[in-house]
């Protein structure tokens, strides 16, 4: 346990509580982060997630998103204990949740339309975040179409070009950034709060079917650019689209707007991960095009 000295000390400060831990335990599942519990024969049990030197910055962004997120009364997610950076890696702990449940999707999509219905009054956030491993800007907006344009699909963009994807895919993200508009006409979008990163990875339920989300890429912004990402990598259950639509009733032409929205997350793998997505960007822009051309 010599190696996890600094972040129990910083645990023991954060909690006001003496902890002794006995076991270090890796868990699977992420692809960004490492992940481990540590346990203690008192019950005190810890997630931590840890990363390189140089990611503190990552984790606070995630702390404070994790807790505007519980500050909602809302939705349950994993409370942050501490975050840091020690002499060989960056680190936050967070409550230990057991997560060997399925979450009630009824229910989550009951809180999760609670959430969208708390409101800022402009749209990004206080500080940048990351989505997946890649920055994201927050600088606050009043209009959403702007902020889409320079801190979402034109960002993500911008860094395809540096990566090597222009061509096709530069033209047709240019022609769609400046189309866009017709896709909110009649809309008044509000900046709700957004987890920002909602595929089915990020989710998960307690024993009794309690849903937790997780792993967030905060910020205010259209509650359908969060909804939309549900639809990513499967989708959720009916039942969760359905409790979604009685509690938070979509407008016209979401249908069109969840690909569009969707192209962001896209391109975004595109830029993690290499030409795999590169087709499937180009496919979903022009669908776009073709709807409001």
């Amino acid at each position: 346990m010599k190696q996890w000295q600094t972040i129990v000390q910083h645990i023991e400060q954060s909690t006001g509580k003496a902890f002794l831990p006995r076991r270090q335990q890796s868990v699977a599942g992420g692809s960004i982060n490492a992940a481990h519990t540590l346990s203690a024969e008192d019950g005190q049990r810890y997630f931590v997630k840890t990363n390189s030197i140089g990611q503190k910055a990552m984790f606070e962004a995630e702390a404070k998103g994790l807790r505007a997120m519980a500050s909602s009364e809302t939705i349950r997610v994993p409370r942050p204990v501490c975050f840091g950076e020690d002499h060989a890696q960056s680190y936050i702990v967070m409550e230990y949740l057991d997560l060997n449940g399925r979450a009630d999707q009824v229910v989550l999509g009951e809180q999760l339309a609670a959430m969208h219905r708390v409101t800022a009054k402009r749209f990004g956030w206080e500080i940048d975040n990351t989505i997946g491993d890649t920055h994201q800007p927050n600088t606050w907006q009043h209009d959403w179409l702007l902020f889409w344009r320079e801190q979402r699909l034109g960002y993500q963009l911008t860094l395809a070009a540096q990566n090597g994807y222009g061509g096709e895919l530069q033209s047709l993200g240019d022609r769609l950034l400046v189309e866009m508009p017709v896709l909110f006409a009649g809309r008044d979008v509000v900046p709700s709060m957004l987890h920002g990163d909602l595929w089915g990875g990020n989710v998960a339920g307690l024993s009794d079917g309690t849903p937790v989300i997780f792993d967030p890429a905060f910020y205010y912004g259209d509650h359908e650019a969060d909804l939309a990402m549900t639809y990513v990598f499967g989708g959720f259950a009916p039942g969760f689209y359905a409790s979604y639509q009685d509690a938070y009733p979509l407008d016209d032409g979401f249908a069109v707007r969840k690909t569009f929205y969707n192209i962001y997350h896209i391109i975004n793998h595109l830029n993690m991960f290499g030409g795999g997505y590169h087709g499937q960007a180009i496919n979903m822009i022009e669908q776009v095009l073709a709807e409001i051309s």
